[in-house]
């Protein structure tokens, strides 16, 4: 039998390989509003575990957790992804460091829940892992819904590519 050290070990590095292999397929398709708009909106379903007792926490600390994620843990995914117009449509737009930041995040993460499993139960830290997540994924397509609306715009309506410089005729 596995420990429960293991097992989430385990779970957290195929919960690591799913979101990279969702970015990598994410980044090759073009992004609308529904696939900006919808992951929190789907992730905000993960509030019913605060009915369950177990998963119960100080409104403090839940707050906290949510504020960390929105603010430290948000910042690189911020400074590594942007939309842009390619071929007409609206496309992610990442820096070659985005994967980095995600594995680094990720490790983050697991070294934290390592900390705080001797304090709390495996629900609580759930909890509070949840809202951590869910601070960073808001403010994240926040900012690419405003990007996005921008882009959308009338002013900001993609024009003709510069043509090259044509060779000066004398």
């Amino acid at each position: 039998m596995l420990s429960k050290t293991v097992i989430t070990a385990l779970v957290s590095l195929i919960g690591l390989a799913g979101v990279l292999a969702w970015r990598v397929r994410e980044g090759r398709s073009p992004v609308t509003l529904k696939k900006i708009i919808m992951p929190p909106l789907g992730m905000a379903t993960g509030f019913c575990m605060f009915l369950v007792p177990q998963c119960r926490i100080p409104v403090v600390w839940g707050l906290a957790a949510f504020l960390i994620g929105a603010l430290v843990f948000a910042y690189p995914l911020l400074l590594t992804s942007d939309l842009h117009y390619q071929n007409g449509v609206i496309m992610m737009k990442r820096s070659s460091a985005f994967f980095a930041v995600i594995i680094v995040l990720a490790l983050v993460r697991y070294a934290a829940r390592g900390y705080f499993d001797r304090f709390l139960t495996l629900e609580q830290t759930g909890a509070l892992f949840y809202l951590l997540a869910f601070g960073m994924i808001l403010r994240w397509r926040a900012k690419l819904f405003l990007a996005y609306r921008t882009l959308t715009s009338g002013s900001a309506l993609p024009t003709a590519p510069p043509s090259e410089e044509a060779p000066a005729s004398e």
